[in-house]
This record gives C-alpha cells, structure tokens and sequence, in this order.
C-alpha cells in the first residue's frame, strides 16, 4: 500500500511538472514585458495580451465587489442568526451544494437569459427606449455571472472562518453588555477578516481563469480598444486562449502567443492560490 500510494503521490506530481515544463519552454521567450502591455497585431498573430489582462483584472473587481459583500453576508446569517436545524438554513445550504455542482455553462446560459435578455431588456425597454444599451453581451453581466458562480466558494470560505472565532468570546462580549449587532462587528467580524479575504482571493483565482461563463454574457474575440464602461463588452485571458487555439488565421503562427498567455493565467492563479494558503495558516497559528 505504500508503494502504491507513494506512486500516485509521485504520479500527480510529474503530471504538474510536465505541463509546467511544457508550457514553461512554449512561452518563455514570448513572455517579455512588451507581450504584457501591447495590443494583439495581424489578426491576433503578433503583439501582446494586454487589452485582455486588462479585461479579466476588471472582471474579477466586479465580480468580487459583487460576490463578496453578498457571500460574506450569507455566511454571516448561517452562522451567527439561522439555527442549523431550522429549514431556512437547511434550504440554503441545500442551496450552496447545489450551486457548486452546478456545470459552469449552465451560469453562462443563465447569465445570457437572465441578465441579457430580461433585466438588460428591461432596462433598456424602460429608460432607453429600446435602443438594445443593456440587452446585449457586455463586462458588467459576464462579472454577475461569474459572481453566481464563485459565490459558494466565498460563502463556505467565510462561514468556516467565523466558525473559528471562539464562542467565549461572543458570550464574554454579551455578558459585558454588548448586543448581537455589536458582537459581530466588533468581535466576530475582525476575528474573521483573513477568512473574508481568503475567500475573496480563491473567488477570484476561480473566476480569472473561466471561459465558458462569459462566453455569451460579455467575451469578445477581438477589440481594439479597452472597455470604457460597463456596456462594453472585454477581452479575457481564458477566452483568449480559446480563440488563438481555435479560432485563429494560423493556429501554429501563434502558439507561442498561446503557451506565453496560458503561462501568464497559470502564474497569476497560482500567485492568487499561494496567498489564500499562507492566509490560512496565519490564521490557524493565531488561533
């Protein structure tokens, strides 16, 4: 048994490593510091990532600023007001698990029936006229997607942080004189802080490197111009990576574009993941 266990062990790490080495040696010599910061030229066969680094940073801020507030809220009632047998806390972590097992381009199909098609139309049917300025694919309804989906990550991560926050110090706060609403912001909230962001963080690491959420909501296949409000629609490095692999003039003219890309999303979430590890263990050691 521990011949076998160790040669999985060993297996799965040789798998990582030689996908790393892989891409590693496609897109070294691509990845300079004019590949980050310039715009894709002929057709996507030459020039850099930027308009889409810049697509998936944006994103993942609206993403987040959406998820997390809502997430950290959810979390906050399951653990601090709802009482675990009661059938609304039981009907929304039925919820939780069912939205994380949830296939990804389902959110995507959402996202472009719900966002798109009623409350854009609606917006638009409202205050526009009809002029179809929100009843169409743009960044604002691709980050709302993308926030339905990375929302169980950031509630699970939450609820477990405030979980670790000692029970004596809330019945100590409330022996003292304090009510329910002040214990929670001046206790249970500030001992759960690197939790808040750890969740944030693996939200984040999830959303930046998604493809088939945004694929209907808000992806574009090229722009020449970075978005300047919130009904345009982006460039993202996932999608990016799906396009010069499929969809581009000379598939192998740009591989070392693809390999250098796909470097660029590996090391930011892994960079993203890293940070959520050491932000847990900082956690466990303080307590």
């Amino acid at each position: 048994m521990i011949g076998v266990t160790g040669f999985s062990v060993v297996l799965i790490i040789a798998i990582i490593i030689i996908m790393l080495v892989v891409i590693i040696i496609g897109g070294k010599n691509q990845l300079t510091w004019a590949f980050l910061t310039s715009f894709p030229e002929e057709g996507m066969t030459k020039g850099g990532i930027f308009p889409a680094l810049f697509g998936t940073a944006l994103m993942v801020i609206i993403m987040s600023a959406a998820a997390v507030p809502f997430g950290a809220i959810t979390a906050l009632y399951l653990t601090e007001y709802a009482r675990e047998s009661s059938w609304i806390a039981k009907t929304v972590q039925f919820a939780v698990r069912t939205l994380s097992m949830v296939p990804s381009i389902i959110f995507g199909l959402f996202g472009l029936g719900f966002f798109i098609k009623f409350v854009g139309g609606g917006m638009d049917k409202a205050f526009f006229g009809g002029q179809l300025t929100w009843a169409q694919p743009n960044i604002l309804w691709a980050s709302l997607t993308m926030a339905l989906l990375t929302l169980p990550v950031v509630i699970v991560s939450v609820e477990e942080s405030i979980k670790t926050v000692p029970r004596e110090l809330r019945e100590a706060s409330l022996a003292l004189g304090a009510t329910k609403w002040q214990t929670i912001r001046k206790v249970v909230l500030p001992g759960s802080r690197s939790g808040i962001l750890t969740g944030t963080i693996l939200a984040v690491s999830r959303g930046a490197g998604e493809v088939a959420p945004i694929l209907f909501t808000g992806a574009a296949y090229y722009l020449a111009t970075l978005p300047r409000g919130l009904s345009d629609q982006f460039m993202s490095l996932g999608y990016h990576i799906y396009i010069m692999s499929t969809q581009s003039v000379n598939v192998d003219q740009t591989l070392p574009i693809q390999f250098a890309t796909t470097l660029v999303l590996l090391l930011l979430t892994f960079t993203l993941n890293l940070v959520a590890v050491l932000i847990r263990s900082r956690l466990r050691r303080a307590h």
